[in-house]
């Protein structure tokens, strides 16, 4: 196999805590989708902490894992997003965002204080995050006629096929995800059941 098809992400939003000299520092992560989930997460944790010095952040996107972004929002250059990006690295996560809410306790904590504090804080949710693997797959739209019903069904049960959407009017749709490493293996399968129309949706 060229390539993997599955992830780790977590399943919800989680949090954890550190404090040190009187600054706290406070993890949200959340499994993310899309860019677009950042915005809305931000703007609600920064109503929620509104006397919070910071609010630095860092995330991670796509199977492959190859988008990032990280902020970090006033502290000093490489003390905040970066340990909280490579701590995601380390743990083997993508589509999660991990936002670092501080509170500044009067002491400064020098660049390796910040972060090993923003560090542990994101440790600290990621530990009480529940962790799930997720497969790629590619969406197939499969039409048919009624009487394929059950040799269709068949293939779809043999390939543990994960059935995303039926609709059963004048002629039968199935949409079914295909796991990236068995598209090779199921699709000639279900092009060869005659009077099937298979096609490709995402």
């Amino acid at each position: 196999m060229l390539f993997e098809d599955t992830y780790r992400t977590i399943a919800e939003p989680a949090k954890g805590e550190f404090k040190d000299r009187g600054s706290k520092f406070m993890a949200f992560a959340y499994p993310i989708a899309s860019e677009a989930d950042i915005k809305p997460i931000l703007n609600k944790l920064r109503a929620e902490h509104s006397k919070a010095n910071h609010h630095c952040w860092a995330m991670r996107l796509s199977p492959d894992r190859s988008i990032f972004r990280v902020n970090d929002d006033g502290e000093p250059s490489g003390t905040a997003s970066r340990p909280i990006l490579n701590t995601l690295l380390s743990h083997n996560l993508t589509n999660v965002l991990v936002v670092v809410v501080r509170y500044f306790g009067g002491t400064l904590l020098g660049v390796p204080g910040l972060i090993n504090a923003y560090k542990t804080a994101v440790e600290g949710a990621i530990k009480s995050a529940t962790v799930i693997e997720k497969v790629v797959c590619d969406m197939y739209s499969i039409q048919f006629e009624y009487a394929l019903m059950n040799e269709v069904m068949r293939v779809i049960k043999q390939e543990n096929l994960e059935v995303l959407k039926q609709m059963m009017e004048d002629g039968c749709e199935v949409h079914v995800g295909v796991r990236k490493s068995a598209v090779e293996r199921v699709v000639p399968v279900l092009q060869n059941i005659n009077g099937v129309k298979l096609s490709w949706v995402g």
